[in-house]
């Protein structure tokens, strides 16, 4: 071994007079600031989640949201002195720091070469690794960086460097963060390697601010902030010296990051989903992958949605407000996608907003999708909801929510108690908590949102199942403060009082795996999972670049209008044959599995049948396949397919549409609820009737055959995408409403100012703040869309149907 890489012994190092050799050494960390934590956190959970990990607070100060620069590390900010050992330990046992040893075989790598030549992009397969790092600090404006390497089982390889930071506290510069990044991504090139998380402690976090952010959105790494100084919280153990992290050589504290890191993934390498004690969703693991700065989402957005979302957080703030959101599930659907986004933001925002689930039970749960169904017209006929069905789902939420919710300390208890300011109901599953809440807290604001498209036309019939089924879910609904629809005027039931209507679009968020860029080197390595899933199920391969490919993302569900996209893939087909056009697309249907969704299977199966027994032939070109739970995998299908599609007969708003634009994909999509307010037809997309599958295969012949047009509708399908449906103006509204909710209250109701009177919450919100729009600034159309009511006998079928 050469002497730049032998350590000295561990106990002899820890012999050795070392504060006596280093009088002048700074402490190593600065204290860890304290933002508003998560509402109504059960204190089970307060100091962690079933991992046992610490739960770092916060990496930023929300009153500090412009200041992007690295803090100064060797400024002492606290009266609690931390120990001098990691960094005189560190320098004396690597002082001549140490580089990674450990190189792939260069047949691999050979192979591999050789495999993205033949197969394309999606060909190589990389090592799967985890990322720890850690830092100790000199006042000589000097640092020792380790970085450790983990394969998910045991330490491979590590490196330790002497940083020179005179210069970090340049403007927009940070040190660490540029030696990380250039490091890591030189090893994964180096050694055909994907490193999917990355463990650091919080206070390494304070010092290089963008650390965490940029590992996430420059190498799609999961950085997990762990709190390594609660260790030694305690007094008596201080003075006792049981400090276990402090002891350590910070090449030990890079180890100890990743071990704790690989804690945090499940089998198939994604984040684990946290919910704790009453329901209580954790996101982001549990609050510890710190994704995003405010700065970041700042980017996302223009200035006046901006500037409008933080006048309502800083009321919010200043009055202390606790917001609790309830949903059925904390995984899968545009729902609990929204929630994951909305929760992210306010905690960096620093706003008191929490979300609840309650405790899953599979019959409730085929019920609800059952009222689903019947809700968007797209059940059987004969299907009806019986008394004995609807005393399970009231006896399900009253379960939970006397178990969890209106207990002690529970987030539905009365305001002076700990609970909730503004409660939101998330659609049909949940509504039988409004007439809890409202007698114990008749005052308490409750507003209920309704994410689905409601077949309003059918409710109006008296004797459907659409009217029976909105009869039992109204008498519940009508107790809630405002109704909140997506802005679509005919999926509010006549019922419903117009004055307390208001309308909300659907939202995605623009920084997270589903939409943020990725680079050439991840796109392949999630096309090799993608092929690879296909490959243990026996399912057609993507062989993209060499073939382009169409694809619909979405659930297996009934109403997402599955085998017209068959249907139009097939005719598209025979219209290539006829033109003699050899390099045919393939197609790719593809979705997550919702927890609160059991029709996915019956729709898989159909697919596949519909596929073998009217286009065999196409079988070895379209590609059918159920996925687990992973963003960026669905990231990369989107952004490197051809043209998507959304062909739904029902819709609610549907934001894979926005997603697709976004990413540059022209979209040819149904005229079904929300969908007509993304897609402008002809300008970055084509609108069609529900199950005209003739239509749709016309457009995709245009799309493959006139590269002018395709250019065309691509750069505006970039360009046109507006603010509001980002998660920045999703929590505006959001804000907006809680803020003014807890200011006026129930009882001030007949007050015009809280009566929308199915105008839109964002212009509302706008107006409230003196924020006009801009003649430059992209909007959804506010013009009245009626939805089309399709039945299954309105559908175009093919003509070997007829």
């Amino acid at each position: 071994m050469s002497e730049q890489n032998q350590p000295l012994q561990r106990e002899e190092l820890k012999a050795r007079p070392y504060r006596a050799a280093f009088p002048n050494a700074a402490t190593q960390y600065q204290p860890l600031t304290a933002e508003p934590g998560p509402i109504l956190t059960p204190k089970a959970s307060s100091t962690g989640t079933e991992s046992g990990l610490p739960i770092p607070t916060s990496l930023e100060e929300p009153s500090h949201l412009n200041d992007e620069s690295p803090s100064e590390f060797h400024a002492e900010q606290s009266g609690r002195p931390k120990s001098l050992r990691p960094f005189i330990l560190s320098i004396m046992a690597f002082k001549h720091g140490r580089k990674f040893s450990k190189t792939t075989s260069a047949h691999r790598k050979r192979r591999l070469s050789s495999a993205a030549e033949k197969e394309g992009q999606f060909g190589p397969s990389l090592t799967r690794l985890y990322l720890g790092i850690s830092a100790a600090f000199s006042n000589d404006q000097t640092a020792l960086i380790a970085l450790a390497i983990n394969d998910g089982v045991y330490l491979t390889d590590f490196s330790v460097k002497h940083l020179d930071l005179s210069d970090s506290q340049e403007i927009g510069r940070d040190a660490i963060a540029d030696y990380v990044l250039k490091e890591v991504e030189d090893y994964q090139h180096e050694n055909f390697a994907k490193f999917i998380g990355a463990g650091l402690p919080a206070t390494l976090g304070r010092v290089s601010k963008t650390l965490c952010s940029r590992l996430w959105l420059d190498l799609d790494i999961v950085p997990i902030v762990v709190l390594a100084e609660r260790e030694v919280e305690d007094e008596e153990d201080r003075k006792s010296e049981k400090d276990f992290w402090n002891v350590k050589c910070v090449d030990e504290q890079a180890d100890s990051m990743v071990r704790k890191c690989v804690m945090h993934f499940g089998p198939s390498q994604a984040p684990l989903l946290q919910v704790g004690f009453r329901g209580f969703v954790q996101t982001d693991v549990g609050f510890r992958a710190y994704l995003t700065t405010l700065q970041n989402y700042k980017d996302t957005c223009g200035t006046s949605t901006w500037e409008t979302m933080m006048t309502y957080a800083e009321k919010l703030r200043r009055n202390k407000t606790r917001i609790a959101f309830f949903s059925s599930t904390p995984q899968g659907g545009g729902v609990a996608l929204m929630r994951h986004a909305l929760v992210r933001f306010a905690r960096r925002i620093g706003v008191n907003l929490s979300w609840y689930v309650p405790k899953p039970l599979p019959t409730a749960l085929r019920i609800t999708k059952n009222i689903h169904n019947v809700l968007q017209g797209v059940s059987p006929p004969s299907q009806r909801i019986t008394a004995e069905e609807k005393k399970a789902v009231i006896h399900w939420i009253t379960e939970n929510a006397y178990r969890y919710w209106l207990s002690e300390s529970g987030p539905l208890r009365p305001v002076e108690e700990g609970g909730a300011h503004v409660i939101i109901i998330d659609d049909p599953q949940m509504p039988g908590l409004i007439p809890l809440i409202k007698r114990i807290t008749p005052d308490r604001p409750v507003l209920y949102r309704s994410h689905i498209q409601i077949r309003s036309d059918l409710i109006a019939r008296d004797s459907s199942a659409q009217a029976d089924i909105w009869e039992f879910l109204w008498s519940n609904i009508q107790l809630a403060d405002m109704y909140i629809s997506h802005p679509i005027p005919a999926f509010v039931p006549h019922t419903v009082p117009r004055a307390r209507v208001a309308y909300l679009p659907a939202t995605t968020d623009w920084l997270d795996g589903l939409n943020k860029p990725l680079r050439d080197w991840d796109v392949g390595y999630y096309g090799n999972i993608y092929n690879a899933s296909c490959h243990a199920q026996k399912m057609t391969e993507l062989h993209w670049p060499a073939r382009k490919y169409i694809i619909q993302i979405a659930r297996f569900d009934p109403s997402k209008g599955i085998p017209t996209v068959v249907d139009s893939y097939a005719e598209f087909r025979r219209q290539c044959k006829m033109a003699d056009i050899e390099d045919t697309p393939q197609l790719v249907l593809c979705g997550n599995q919702s927890v609160d969704d059991p029709d996915s299977s019956i729709i898989y199966d159909q697919t596949l049948d519909q596929i073998m027994s009217l286009c065999p032939e196409l079988m070895k070109d379209i590609s059918v396949m159920r996925l687990e739970p992973n963003d960026q995998l669905l990231n990369t299908l989107i952004s490197k397919a051809h043209v998507v599609l959304q062909l739904s007969t029902s819709e609610g708003f549907e934001v894979k549409v926005s997603e697709a634009l976004h990413a540059g994909r022209p979209v040819v999509a149904t005229k079904a609820g929300g969908i007509p307010l993304q897609v402008k037809d002809s300008i970055n997309g084509f609108l069609v009737e529900p199950g005209d599958w003739r239509a749709v295969a016309y457009h995709l012949m245009n799309l493959f055959t006139d590269d002018d047009l395709y250019e065309r509708l691509s750069c505006s399908a970039r360009t046109g995408v507006s603010d509001e449906v980002g998660t920045v103006s999703n929590a505006l509204c959001w804000f907006y409403l809680a803020s003014k909710w807890r200011d006026l209250g129930t009882e001030k109701y007949d007050k015009a100012v809280l009566q929308p009177n199915e105008r839109w919450v964002y212009d509302m919100a706008r107006e409230e703040a003196n924020c006009p729009y801009s003649a430059d600034e992209e909007r959804l159309p506010r013009r009245s869309i009626e939805a089309k009511k399709t039945t299954h006998e309105d559908l175009v079928l093919p003509a070997r149907m007829l």
